[in-house]
């Protein structure tokens, strides 16, 4: 059962990226149960299409856009805004949840993989959102959640790329926000530590190959790092991104807002 009323998002056009994922699966369902008319886009076509059928059951199908795209892609991205504009009308809310991982120790890095992390992490999220926000701005309405990371808030070893990507997210965040909020524009983002989704699964599983241990002994430090001795799940991250987009959440500004069972605490 939805935390929320099945009408604190009626106002709201919510575009997810990356909805192919875990955490923004999760919050594509969650904002059209808040009564939000939706697009959801993500690479993985069959996927997009699983989601797609899923979100006809929660809401009427007049409420739904789907399509998908590589946000590295400039025809793409553009294509995606214009299509889901035509179709549902103006986007007041995003929600930046594409991205990928990747752990390497600096002496292993090379270029292409720089790039790569980047380009999706990054630079597709700079792009996608300025897109966006130019009507936002027209309006003088929006509300965008950007995915970070604690990767984003603190180093740690082997994870150098990964980190300047996520770093650049929650910078970029608050930097934007103090811009937007001018034409009452809100940009914030969500910090999440561990969270059970296949992509933090794989991260354990690259630690578990550069540090010569298992899965499960890297699993069991992971968990023991943590004070509440558990993920979180895709749905307690999905939670917090549904809130930033609400009412109750118009005094948050440039916030990176950490889900991670106490694991960094300032």
């Amino acid at each position: 059962m939805s935390i929320f009323s099945n009408d604190a998002l009626a106002h709201k056009h919510v575009l997810v990226t990356g909805a192919t994922g875990g955490i923004g699966y999760e919050t594509a369902k969650l904002v059209v149960t808040m009564g939000a008319r939706i697009t959801i886009t993500g690479r993985n076509k069959e996927k997009l299409d699983e989601l797609e059928q899923e979100l006809f059951q929660l809401t009427d199908k007049e409420k739904v856009f789907s399509q998908a795209a590589d946000l590295t892609d400039k025809e793409d991205r553009d294509s995606l805004v214009e299509n889901a504009e035509n179709r549902l009308g103006f986007i007041n809310g995003l929600v930046n949840s594409a991205g990928v991982s990747g752990g390497r120790t600096v002496e292993n890095l090379d270029e292409e993989f720089i790039e790569r992390l980047m380009d999706v992490n990054f630079k597709s999220t700079f792009h996608l959102t300025k897109a966006v926000y130019r009507k936002m701005m027209d309006n003088k309405e929006g509300d965008i959640v950007n995915l970070a990371s604690l990767s984003g808030l603190r180093g740690t070893h082997g994870n150098t790329a990964y980190a300047a990507s996520k770093f650049a997210v929650v910078g970029w965040t608050q930097s934007m926000a103090a811009e937007a909020i001018e034409y009452n524009v809100r940009v914030n983002s969500v910090s999440p530590g561990y969270v059970d989704t296949d992509m933090a699964r794989n991260s354990i599983r690259g630690k578990a190959e550069r540090n010569h241990t298992s899965y499960e002994e890297e699993m069991e430090t992971a968990r023991n790092s943590i004070p509440s001795s558990r993920f979180s799940t895709p749905l307690e991250v999905a939670n917090t991104i549904a809130f930033l987009l609400t009412d109750a959440a118009r005094n948050i500004v440039g916030e990176s807002v950490k889900i991670s069972g106490g694991s960094v605490m300032r």
